[in-house]
């Protein structure tokens, strides 16, 4: 079988795990490493986090330490929302898998360069660590296959600001740089594609319990502080997942059903730093427009509108059943 090349960014907490879980055990996806941002949780914890779910899986991936704050503005993190360890307060052992200490940046450039064309690019945290390979090397940048971002909010709140999705708000600075790099395959699943239906009900959780798997045990166990955040915070009516919603978006086409290609623009200042203006009616390729913002503008992200929850649910439970 040959298999898809994955490349995996993440700020590795409870659903990120989760989302890590699934492309390891994904049959026909090959995990070529993972970088670690600072974002839900510091990096020293993320590198942690990454490391138990690799081990967990029976797999040797590598596990490389990208940056520890963001471009611009002051780091924050979200053990409010994932608990202090990021990992529900499960307290799992030390893993025994050790960080690789090459610098990320020039072990991405390395594979893009043995594989032209062929890696999709995950990201699962703030953009920090892909703004900054982006500057470094815009070119390369361009050669990846296709980048699946979990950020951003389409036309929609926020889950940091009213305004904001949690990822791009740390660091917009870095998510403005990914979103003008004129790659064409770079596509953005909103936060808000995890909620309503999307939730993991409590049947669901249980039907997870019932798989009798330490992935299953794990993919509940890890998210019961975010469980909590979900009902309590959010008022949804389950476990709302939404990097795991962003994965099986990248590993699995059924998934999604609606999409459309829209310019979208970053907020770099003010009360809405962080959102994600996404033009839905085209506006900006009307020209001349009577605001200067939205002129000559191009269609750059493909963004999800809906999604097939069932579909996504599914795509889930096949990782976890053994």
């Amino acid at each position: 079988m040959t298999k898809r090349k994955f490349f995996i960014d993440t700020d590795t907490a409870s659903d990120d795990a989760v989302a890590l879980l699934m492309a390891l055990e994904y049959p026909d996806v090959e995990v070529l490493g993972v970088s670690i941002v600072s974002g839900n949780m510091p990096v020293e914890q993320g590198s942690i986090n990454a490391r138990y779910t690799i081990e967990l899986c029976e797999k040797e991936v590598p596990v490389y330490v990208g940056s520890d704050k963001p471009i611009v503005k002051k780091k924050e993190h979200a053990d409010w929302f994932h608990g202090p360890d990021g990992m529900g307060n499960m307290n799992y052992p030390p893993p025994k898998l050790s960080e690789d200490k090459s610098d990320y940046i020039e072990v991405l450039k390395s594979l893009i360069e043995k594989y032209p064309n062929e890696i999709t690019l995950v990201t699962l945290g703030p953009l920090t660590n892909i703004g900054k390979f982006t500057k470094e090397y815009p070119d390369l940048f361009l050669k990846l296959k296709n980048i699946v971002i979990m950020g951003g909010a389409s036309t929609t709140v926020g889950n940091v600001t009213p305004a904001a999705e949690y990822n791009i708000w740390c660091d917009p600075e870095a998510a403005d740089i990914v979103f003008k790099s004129n790659h064409h395959e770079i596509t953005m699943v909103g936060w808000e594609l995890c909620r309503g239906g999307a939730n993991l009900t409590e049947d669901e959780m249980d039907y997870v319990y019932s798989l009798k798997t330490r992935k299953g045990d794990f993919t509940i166990d890890c998210n019961k502080h975010a469980l909590d955040s979900s009902q309590n915070w959010l008022g949804d009516p389950g476990l709302g997942l939404p990097d795991p919603v962003a994965m099986a978006v990248a590993l699995n086409d059924d998934v999604v059903l609606k999409s459309d290609r829209h310019h979208v623009k970053i907020v770099l200042d003010g009360p809405a730093r962080g959102m994600t203006i996404v033009d839905e009616l085209n506006v900006g390729e009307s020209e001349p427009h009577i605001d200067e913002h939205w002129s000559h503008t191009t269609k750059n992200i493909n963004v999800i509108w809906e999604i097939d929850n069932n579909q996504w649910k599914e795509t889930l439970y096949k990782t976890l059943k053994n």
